[in-house]
């Protein structure tokens, strides 16, 4: 894993229930230990919400922020990232309904339609780069 530094902008997988697999940007705020970092979450916010959330996340559990990539279209089943609930949730393209894309999540079972604006190309980090999926459907 690339070492993060002060200030950098990451994503962090949530693995508690209900938002595995999920990613919220944050922006590290210290080395906390070899393998661990403090981050400031952007759209998460203390449980009484008077401030950002701070905690200690595991160095396996973030990421940088990917590139953006350009994308006129998604193509079926082609994996994507949609922003609901403050975070990016990876699915499949599942089909289109006007002018509205449907993604389908396979760990929840369920499809939800979204506008392209709320639509990212996935990409993977492996190995400290990023990478397009090996099943990527074009």
């Amino acid at each position: 894993m690339a070492s993060l530094f002060r200030g950098g902008e990451v994503e962090v997988c949530s693995k508690q229930d209900g938002f595995v697999g999920s990613y919220y940007a944050a922006t590290v705020i210290r080395e906390h230990g070899d393998n661990s970092y403090a981050v400031q979450y952007k759209n998460l916010l203390e449980e009484d919400e008077s401030r950002p959330l701070i905690e200690v996340v595991d160095a396996e559990d973030a990421r940088p922020v990917p590139p953006k990539v350009l994308a006129t279209g998604f193509a079926l089943y082609e994996e994507v990232d949609a922003f609901d609930n403050d975070g990016w949730w990876v699915g499949k393209i599942s089909g289109r309904k006007g002018s509205k894309y449907l993604v389908f999540f396979d760990e929840y079972g369920v499809e939800i339609a979204y506008p392209s604006s709320q639509l990212r190309a996935h990409l993977e980090w492996v190995g400290g780069k990023w990478v397009f999926p090996k099943n990527r459907a074009f």
